[in-house]
């Protein structure tokens, strides 16, 4: 069977390529009868195929430029056309942005629902009727795109029920394919450094001197990786670290954000909750070196969101041994399990207690390590990619092709 894989995004700076990089890499290492081929901008061809090569034979995988910007007129309209010259058995589109005109079969990788329970004016870099229209445009192609599917993956029950709820779709019609920590190599490898916080002791890693003295940090700090949009609720985590300082000192802990720079990013820099912060950091982007070390430097990792449909980031802190305070909400009691103290993100006096409890309870502190080992354990790219497999290989024989 010929496999098609809409691979535009690939790479290592959003989530979503992430996920196309590491399923296709594991894909690769365990299909040993399907061919692939992937369509890609033309900018990352030659990086992928090194990639590839590094760990699977290039003999059953294909290539094919496909020059076009995600969300873009040229994918409704130009993108068909380039998939049509290069016949697939099946397709997988690892996002909702399939086009109007595909006809063929297909598969399609569903991570969350976001627009359609926090789809707001503020949400967006647009002009609110250019937005109006694009939100429209987006809940009538996703809508379209779940019922025409083959079937749907997604990254968690929640997600499945969220969708089945909101969309409609039957529950057998989707599978849930957990993802993994990113930073999964380096798991279990740092849980003697996170006791030696629960200590208060300095960590003697080479690497880490030169970023702490680059952005100021100089204590004790909670770590935030990720976007800033409104869900995200950094606002909220902003308004409990506020109260924190005021109870518990202004120069004992820090609370360190992380994330590419944008216009998401920038309203809350200017906000009066910042401002309001004496001791917060914004580092913007980091390069994956020097957010592992900020992870491995972490005495404690805070995600606040309202809502996720898997959430990724507080696994990759658990993989270096960083205990995590959370959201209660969405997926995140089933994706952390009992590695995590949970909050209402909504509810500062409760935050700041957690937050407290996180920096200084050693007891807790080593529980959550120790819990997370096994919550680790659950979250495999080998197993996603077998998962995802079984699903190509269901829909292929349906079809009547064989591997």
């Amino acid at each position: 069977m010929r496999i098609g894989i809409d691979a535009r995004m690939w790479g290592k700076g959003y989530g979503i390529g992430r996920y196309i990089e590491q399923l296709v890499l594991h894909l690769l290492t365990i299909d040993t009868s399907n061919t692939y081929v992937l369509f890609v901008r033309l900018e990352q061809k030659a990086v992928i195929e090194q990639e590839i090569s590094q760990h699977a034979s290039m003999d059953r995988i294909r290539l094919i430029v496909a020059d076009v910007p995600w969300y873009s007129w040229k994918e409704q309209l130009v993108l068909p056309r380039i998939f049509n010259k290069t016949p697939v058995d099946l397709m997988h589109f690892p996002h909702w942005n399939v086009s109007f005109l595909y006809r063929k079969p297909f598969v399609v990788t569903i991570h969350d629902l976001t627009m359609f329970h926090y789809a707001r004016p503020e949400a967006t870099t647009r002009g609110k009727i250019v937005y109006f229209i694009k939100d429209k445009i987006h809940r009538r192609l996703i809508t379209r795109v779940v019922h025409r599917a083959r079937a749907l993956l997604v990254t968690s029950e929640f997600t499945k029920q969220d969708i089945h709820n909101t969309l409609g779709v039957p529950l057998d019609n989707m599978v849930v394919t957990y993802q993994a920590p990113f930073f999964q190599a380096n798991k279990n490898t740092k849980e003697q450094e996170s006791l030696e916080h629960t200590e208060h002791t300095k960590l003697h890693v080479p690497d880490w001197q030169e970023l702490f003295d680059r952005f100021g940090i100089n204590g004790w700090f909670a770590l935030y990786v990720g976007a800033a949009y409104p869900h995200k609720y950094l606002s909220g985590l902003l308004k409990a670290w506020k109260r924190f300082e005021e109870r518990y000192g202004k120069s004992q802990y820090q609370l360190v954000l992380v994330g590419k720079q944008n216009a998401f990013y920038d309203p809350l820099l200017e906000s009066d909750d910042m401002k309001a912060c004496k001791q917060v950091v914004y580092t913007g982007f980091l390069s994956d070196e020097e957010l592992a070390t900020m992870y491995r430097q972490a005495s404690l990792f805070v995600f606040p969101s309202l809502y996720e449909g898997f959430g990724l980031t507080p696994l990759d802190a658990m993989a270096h041994g960083v205990p995590v305070v959370s959201s209660d909400r969405s997926c995140m009691p089933e994706v952390l399990g009992d590695a995590a103290l949970f909050v209402d993100p909504e509810n500062s006096e409760q935050f700041v207690d957690a937050l407290y409890v996180g920096f200084t309870d050693d007891d807790i502190r080593r529980e959550l390590v120790a819990n997370s080992k096994e919550v680790l354990r659950q979250y495999s790219w080998k197993k996603l990619a077998e998962e995802t497999l079984m699903v190509y290989e269901k829909q292929g024989r349906s079809s009547g092709h064989k591997g």
